[in-house]
């Protein structure tokens, strides 16, 4: 028997916004690894030079497989950037690699926002895992304990998602900043800034999505509440 469910137009929004969220950090950086910088340094050398300007020197800079794949492990002390971002001298390069050493910034500085993320990573990962089957297993049973504790459980993603946007635009804006300060030509940091306010988009993209399917949750409950 086909069961309609409208509440999955609630979540039209944010799909559409993840595809060209995708397009749109892909089809810039690209654009944008194909220019060199004037000054000669690749991500691997910037990334080296604003850690250690900013009393950083004992975060390692490793080069890691993949592309995009770029992070900072906290845990480790370990700056990784991907291959085409490590040893090139374009300016998408430079501006990830400016951005994810604004990470381990904030990390030195014990920025609050990065700090809560990291403490919500196992809740929210076991939360992610578990909320879907609990709630769904809640909707077939009607037993309402089982939505609350799916619902409950979801949030802690929906939180995750929302505490990442502040750390991801903080550690943007530190790297335009620095960039600016005097590593990067102005017309140079304007490229940096497309890059970094495409990838940013993909985080705003994510957070949606997680809110309009939380609020999607809600719903279904609701309506499985007045059924019963």
């Amino acid at each position: 028997m086909y069961y309609y469910d409208p509440t999955y137009f609630l979540l039209i929004p944010g799909l559409l916004l993840a595809l060209y969220a995708q397009f749109k950090v892909n089809s810039t950086f690209n654009r944008f690894k194909q220019v060199p910088s004037r000054v000669r340094m690749t991500g691997a050398e910037i990334a080296r030079a604003i850690l250690d300007d900013n009393g950083c020197r004992n975060v390692r800079i490793e080069p890691v497989a993949g592309s995009l794949t770029d992070h900072y492990d906290p845990q480790n002390g370990v700056l990784r950037l991907s291959r085409e971002v490590y040893g090139s001298h374009s300016i998408a390069a430079l501006g990830v690699a400016a951005h994810e050493a604004g990470h381990a910034i904030q990390d030195a500085q014990d920025y609050a926002p990065l700090r809560i993320r990291a403490n919500l990573v196992p809740v929210a990962n076991i939360g992610s895992g578990m909320a879907m089957p609990l709630f769904m297993l809640g909707l077939i049973m009607s037993w309402e304990p089982l939505l609350k504790i799916g619902i409950f459980a979801f949030a802690f993603s929906v939180l995750f998602y929302l505490v990442t946007l502040p750390v991801e635009f903080n550690a943007s804006s530190r790297a335009v900043k620095v960039l600016a300060a005097g590593f990067l030509p102005d017309d140079e940091v304007k490229g940096v800034k497309a890059v970094l306010s495409a990838a940013a988009l993909t985080y705003v993209a994510a957070a949606l999505q997680a809110v309009l399917q939380l609020l999607r949750l809600l719903l279904l409950a609701n309506s499985r509440r007045r059924d019963d």
